[in-house]
C-alpha cells in the first residue's frame, strides 16, 4: 500500500499560481498512475489531472476546465508528484487530493474508482 501526503495549498488571489506536491511512501510510484482530484463545498469530487507510469511514456491528461493552466508532473527520484497551477480562478477553490493506482490503464484515467489510494487533501482557496 502506498501512503500519500499533499502539501502546497493555501490562499491566493485570482491570476496567481500555486504548486501542490504529493509525497509518496511505502512504494515507488514510478510504476503508478497518479492523479489529482478536487472537491468544492457542496459539489462532487471531480477529476483534475493524471499522469501514467514512466514506462507508459508518462502520458498526461487534464480536465477541460484546467487544460492550459495546470501541469501535472512527477519526480521519481523524490517519489513525488506535482500539480503546477497557474492563472488560478475563484472556481478552482476546492480541496485537492492526490490519488495513486498501481500500473497503467488502457483508457483515460479520470474516474475516482480507478484509484485505490488517496491522500488527505490540501485546501486551495482563490480569492477574486
Amino acid at each position: 500500500q502506498v501512503q500519500l501526503v499533499e502539501s502546497g495549498g493555501g490562499l491566493v488571489q485570482a491570476g496567481g499560481s500555486l504548486r501542490l506536491s504529493c509525497a509518496a511512501s511505502g512504494r515507488t510510484i514510478s510504476s503508478f498512475t497518479m492523479g489529482w482530484f478536487r472537491q468544492a463545498p457542496g459539489k462532487e469530487r471531480e477529476f483534475v489531472a493524471a499522469i501514467k507510469p514512466t514506462w507508459s511514456a508518462g502520458s498526461t491528461y487534464y480536465a477541460d476546465s484546467v487544460k492550459g493552466r495546470f501541469t501535472i508532473s512527477r519526480d521519481n527520484a523524490k517519489n513525488t508528484v506535482y500539480l503546477q497551477m497557474n492563472s488560478l480562478k475563484p472556481e478552482d477553490t476546492a480541496v485537492y487530493s492526490c490519488a495513486a493506482r498501481p500500473g497503467g490503464l488502457g483508457y483515460r484515467p479520470q474516474a475516482s474508482a480507478d484509484f485505490p489510494s488517496w491522500g488527505q487533501g490540501t485546501q486551495v482557496t482563490v480569492s477574486s
